[in-house]
């Protein structure tokens, strides 16, 4: 398993608090669309039984 939070940025040993917040932001917005395809599959799974 791997933290997404620091990808495209692993040459670098330091990021600005600018750049911190942005992977953040971004990670943040990727970890919401997974939890609404969760959501999406749980309740086809309840529509199908």
């Amino acid at each position: 398993m791997s933290c997404e939070c620091n990808q495209g940025y692993g040459f670098r040993n330091f990021l600005t608090k600018e750049e911190k917040i942005e992977i953040l932001e971004e990670y943040k917005a990727k970890l919401e669309k997974e939890a609404k395809g969760v959501a999406e599959a749980i309740n086809q799974m309840k529509k199908n039984n």
